[in-house]
């Protein structure tokens, strides 16, 4: 998968009966152009003819940059639960 990436496109339904708000994600592929997208960047994406079996978009542009921290996730993990002992102060 050169120059492709998948984009995840998430938005709000509500339910017919219950009124109760949920959401529902979709997945797409889109050819990059030959610009440089990264994990969390949020981008602009248009219908284009196909390009593969499942490949019908394109990148257009990149709208917001890095919005995913950078950073392990078992950091975050710690830091959220409190269990970190460094970051912790003795009272």
């Amino acid at each position: 998968m050169q120059n492709t990436v998948t984009v995840e496109v998430t938005r709000y339904v509500t339910h017919p009966l219950y009124q109760k708000r949920f959401p529902v994600s979709k997945k797409f592929l889109a050819d990059t152009n030959d610009k440089t997208v990264k994990e969390g960047d949020a981008v602009l994406i248009g219908e284009c003819r196909p390009l593969s079996k499942r490949k019908h978009f394109k990148v257009l542009e990149i709208l917001q940059s890095g919005l995913v921290k950078e950073g392990s996730l078992e950091e975050e993990l710690k830091l959220a639960s409190g269990k970190d002992k460094s970051s912790v102060s003795p009272s």
